[in-house]
């Protein structure tokens, strides 16, 4: 027998499970700002400090929002946070790391 199909209209925009998250969506949306920034400072080398603690930071906030997330929507979002605040905290490090230039 066919069934209607209903909008899901109770949530946010990453709960596919009809519940609210706030705070999975706060911690996805935190990291992929952050990642990206990382990344796209990363390409600059006079930018190393803003890359590789946006990059830093990042890390740490997508590690604890796939802790707690509980959709694949947020885990997805989380996982392409991290790879760019990744590559952009690598990036970061290699070119000067967390303090270069300004501990002798």
């Amino acid at each position: 027998m066919a069934q209607a199909l209903r909008p899901n209209t109770v949530g946010g925009l990453f709960a596919t499970d009809g519940k609210s998250h706030p705070l999975q969506d706060t911690l996805l949306a935190v990291t992929l700002v952050l990642g990206l920034t990382s990344f796209i400072t990363a390409m600059f080398h006079s930018l190393h400090l803003l890359s590789s603690w946006t990059g830093l930071v990042g890390i740490l906030t997508g590690a604890y929002g796939q802790w707690i997330s509980e959709t694949t929507r947020e885990r997805f979002g989380l996982i392409l946070g991290l790879g760019a605040s990744a590559i952009g905290f690598f990036l970061g490090m290699a070119h000067g790391g967390l303090f270069g230039g300004l501990i002798n």
